[in-house]
């Protein structure tokens, strides 16, 4: 009696471990992967991750290599994927791709352009990184085409709105 109740609780625990890993590995791989969609904000029509982001390109990235490290990185930071990256609503799967960065994580990128959130955006649909010139070049968010979208703006003034490349 007691050989069956160990073996009983032996097969269950076996069970259960199966179980739990074939969870967390489906779970892991739902999650890994990176979406991207497109979306309506007042800069038109633009790319936004799996949280309706904003997703942006920097001028400074050459050749679909990311030229956005350390302090940029924080203020920037890449779109990164385990899983191959998924496009929704309006985003074409054939314009996804990744790059490998330095720390050997998966970036994706859209037309070639690795693809970055920026910290001030808060919540869906804000656009605060739209023009900014930081650590060495611009940043602009991205159409479903994968161009650089333009900021249209009435006001006249020059200065490029925080963050600018003097030290950050």
């Amino acid at each position: 009696m007691k050989g069956l109740l160990l073996t009983t609780g032996a097969i269950a625990a076996a069970l259960t471990l199966t179980v739990g890993l074939g969870s967390a590995a489906s779970s892991h791989s739902a999650s890994g992967a990176a979406k991207v969609a497109a979306a309506s904000s007042p800069l038109g029509r633009i790319l936004v991750d799996g949280r309706g982001h904003t997703l942006y390109l920097f001028a400074k990235d050459k050749h679909g290599r990311s030229s956005c490290a350390g302090q940029c990185a924080s203020f920037w930071p890449p779109l990164i994927t385990s899983g191959k990256p998924r496009a929704a609503a309006g985003a074409k799967a054939s314009l996804l791709g990744t790059t490998r960065r330095a720390d050997g994580r998966l970036q994706v990128t859209y037309n070639h352009h690795p693809l970055y959130t920026f910290v001030k955006d808060t919540s869906k649909g804000q656009t605060n990184g739209e023009g900014v010139n930081a650590f060495g070049a611009e940043w602009d968010a991205l159409s479903p085409a994968g161009a650089q979208v333009e900021k249209t703006s009435n006001t006249t003034d020059p200065s490029p709105g925080g963050y600018g490349g003097n030290g950050y």
